[in-house]
């Protein structure tokens, strides 16, 4: 992230709908680099770890989407600038947690030599999660928007966890 003003800066204001928009592209984000890492892995291991969790991204974007649609009537008047939330997604967050990977259409995949940097990379972009989410706690005072923010902390450290004991099969 760029310094850290945006994140810690008091002037961002979240509302649920808000916290839904950037739970939801942390979420695809991982998404998109977890298929795309499972289909370049090797190891039958590394495989599975990747796509479960992009199956776990998955099952994340449809319980969001699905609060956001049941929610939307009544916070649609509570949310942020529409341009202030697209300007925060856009400069904190789009291509900054996970890398910003494509697919089979000849666009550019982050080159791994081996699974265990394959896995490393994951570690980064967990880490990277949480720091952010972790910054956007800090000075968080809804509860609503706090809930949604921990939710998703929670997961990204399950999906670490994973992540770092499987490395730690690779040391061995």
């Amino acid at each position: 992230m760029k310094g850290q003003e945006s994140t810690e800066n008091p002037t961002v204001s979240f509302h649920c709908i808000d916290a839904i928009a950037v739970s939801l592209c942390i979420e695809k984000q991982g998404l998109n680099f977890y298929e795309k890492a499972a289909k370049k892995a090797k190891d039958p291991q590394v495989q599975k770890m990747f796509q479960h969790l992009a199956d776990e991204e998955k099952e994340h974007i449809q319980t969001l989407q699905a609060k956001a649609r049941f929610l939307q009537p009544v916070l649609q008047k509570k949310s942020s600038s529409r341009n202030q939330m697209d300007n925060f997604i856009a400069e904190e967050l789009k291509g900054k947690v996970f890398p910003d990977i494509k697919g089979a259409t000849g666009e550019k995949i982050p080159d791994f030599s081996s699974d265990a940097e394959a896995l490393e990379l994951g570690i980064q972009s967990e880490q990277r999660s949480i720091q952010v989410l972790s910054e956007l706690l800090i000075n968080e005072k809804k509860l609503d928007v706090r809930t949604i923010f921990l939710h998703l902390l929670a997961e990204e450290k399950k999906h670490l966890a994973g992540l770092e004991e499987l490395k730690k099969s690779f040391s061995s």
